[in-house]
């Protein structure tokens, strides 16, 4: 499976942006998909994920009620819509797929889109 982010941009506090997740390989629907980000000099940020089999969504507190995930299987693409951006919210922004069942590490990942939010 090969995966690419893309939406990135700049935009400014308080706006919104839809990042796409596009995937290739048949198999992709049956995935869970996550989002994360990566700003400067900090760790990867786990920000979301939703299931293949029942479309169950999951947020990090950060992002709980700003960011919504969803999915189009039959476009095979997956997408983050960020709204109320904050500066905080910059950062490279990269998608995954396929979590392994115990180290929840995912073997999938697309290239990252950058996000710039300005004040």
């Amino acid at each position: 499976v090969q995966l690419q982010a893309c939406g990135g941009g700049l935009v400014q506090a308080g706006g919104s942006l839809r990042l796409s997740c596009a995937a290739s390989g048949r198999t992709f629907s049956t995935y869970t998909v996550g989002w994360f980000r990566q700003a400067p000099g900090k760790e990867r940020e786990f920000l979301a994920r939703i299931r293949s089999s029942n479309g169950d969504t999951y947020y990090a507190d950060s992002v709980k009620g700003r960011f919504t995930i969803s999915r189009d299987n039959a476009r095979n693409t997956v997408y983050l819509q960020m709204n109320s951006l904050k500066p905080e919210d910059t950062a490279v922004y990269y998608c995954a797929a396929d979590p392994d069942r115990i180290s929840l590490r995912y073997r999938y990942w697309g290239q990252g889109t950058q996000v710039t939010v300005s004040s």
